[in-house]
């Protein structure tokens, strides 16, 4: 699936073809506004990201007042948008998150970076719920702790790169609180300090995938199968990076994709056929 990542093909996989092609379109539509910011010359036309984000105001607000979209990824999750119920204000949220990342570049505290991975990342599970379908609403819980564990997963891996471009997403208290600077990451050195850092970043996101999984209603677990396969994937990319003594500053650590259909078949099996 050229454009996407991996991680979320084998998710993407286990779902119906109608809702995969759902699924698959809100992907694209929630990436191209990521792209934005993060990819801003990967656009067509030659303008800033806060042109660009007013311009994905403007497509969101034209898939729920009857307008024409203007993108490709707009006229793909159009039909989507009344078949599923879509929520507007998580695609609202979505922009607000990735716009933070204009100008607002450090975290004080972790609060402050919780209010940010529920824009970026739990506005999309709360999307993705809808199209997976559920009965219970407590699976809107479940998407929330999946999708901040899910994104403190990715600020954990891509903390280098992050201060490559200017962005610590690791909150600032947290340095403090094992004696680490912003130079000693950016040395990409792990030290001690560095180690223990990350050890307790990786500790607290575990404890979100825990929440997540605590608030899965066992009669809504096939339907949300495929996120269930997407938190085992990136509960895995946890484990690898601990496995790597926290050497998130060279390559970035994948999980090969092999493993992740191991993962995904393993995950399947287990929610299809429950031991007893």
């Amino acid at each position: 699936m050229s454009g996407r990542a991996t991680s979320f093909y084998y998710s993407f996989f286990a779902l119906p073809a109608e809702k995969r092609n759902a699924i698959v379109a809100v992907w694209d539509f929630c990436r191209a506004i990521d792209d934005a910011v993060d990819e801003p010359n990967a656009g067509r036309e030659n303008a800033s990201p806060q042109q660009a984000l007013v311009r994905w105001r403007e497509e969101v607000a034209c898939l729920y007042e009857g307008g024409e979209p203007a993108t490709r990824e707009g006229r793909n999750l159009c039909p989507y948008i009344k078949q599923f119920n879509l929520p507007r204000a998580a695609f609202g949220d979505l922009i607000d998150g990735v716009e933070m990342d204009l100008d607002r570049r450090r975290y004080e505290t972790f609060e402050a970076l919780r209010q940010y991975c529920l824009r970026v990342a739990s506005a999309v599970g709360l999307v993705c719920v809808e199209i997976f379908g559920y009965r219970d609403l407590q699976s809107r819980d479940y998407a929330i702790d999946l999708g901040i564990a899910l994104q403190l997963t990715n600020i954990i891996r891509d903390v280098g790169a992050d201060l490559q471009r200017g962005r610590l997403y690791v909150p600032l208290e947290d340095l403090r609180k094992f004696g680490c600077t912003e130079d000693d990451l950016r040395a990409g050195i792990v030290t001690a300090n560095v180690r223990n850092l990350l050890a307790f970043e990786c500790a607290r996101a575990r404890e979100y995938y825990r929440k997540a999984e605590k608030a899965l209603p066992r009669p809504d677990a096939r339907r949300l199968i495929a996120a269930s396969i997407m938190a085992a994937i990136y509960a895995d990319l946890l484990r690898t990076i601990e496995r790597s003594n926290f050497e998130v500053f060279g390559r970035r650590l994948r999980v090969s994709r092999p493993r992740q259909a191991m993962i995904a078949a393993v995950t399947w099996l287990k929610v299809r056929v429950p031991l007893r």
